[in-house]
């Protein structure tokens, strides 16, 4: 049998690296399909958003909010608050106590009709910070809710993301919810 030579014998291992560099391509766009980025005007942080939703301001409220069109009960915030300029989250609690205080403090606090459970609290490092991944059931007068949540401190400022749903509407978004959630990222 006779061997290939000349340019025919290089095209096999050049097209199957062509198709490998494209799997991967689409590999990482799959990733991020369906998701917008966000960055502050002053560039400390960014992340990622769900397609379609739409940035609203609130008065007296979070920094930031989205929500989504289709189902205006899903949402997305960003709470900013002052914490001691030397501390650092460990100073705060650990995962399940700084999630406890958010829950008691911020998300149903006495007086506010709502009650909630704290289902998991994770620490995660990320970019040599420490974050704290947050899980709550959140019981109103006239619903249950899901709320994802993620806590880092920096320069005395504790940044707070959190997307949340109703209870019936958690299953399908969940996975797409904890990108979002991973997604956010200090940059300076």
């Amino acid at each position: 049998m006779a061997q290939a030579t000349g340019p025919r014998r290089h095209r096999w291992p050049t097209a199957l690296a062509g198709l490998l560099l494209a799997l991967v391509l689409v590999g990482c766009s799959a990733v991020a399909a369906g998701l917008n980025s966000y960055q502050s005007p002053d560039g400390r942080y960014a992340f990622l958003y769900p397609t379609g939703w739409t940035r609203v301001q609130v008065e007296g409220g979070p920094q930031v909010v989205f929500h989504d069109l289709i189902n205006s009960d899903e949402t997305l915030s960003l709470v900013v608050s002052e914490v001691a300029s030397d501390k650092d989250l460990t100073d705060l609690g650990s995962a399940v106590a700084v999630g406890e205080n958010l829950r008691r403090r911020v998300i149903a606090p006495e007086g506010s009709g709502r009650s909630a459970e704290l289902v998991e609290a994770r620490e995660r490092e990320q970019q040599g910070r420490t974050f704290y991944d947050l899980e709550y059931r959140v019981r109103l007068a006239d619903r249950d809710r899901h709320e994802l949540a993620t806590a880092v401190v920096d320069r005395g400022r504790l940044y707070t993301l959190a997307a949340s749903t109703n209870e019936l509407r958690w299953p399908k978004v969940k996975q797409l919810f904890e990108r979002v959630i991973a997604s956010f990222n200090l940059l300076v």
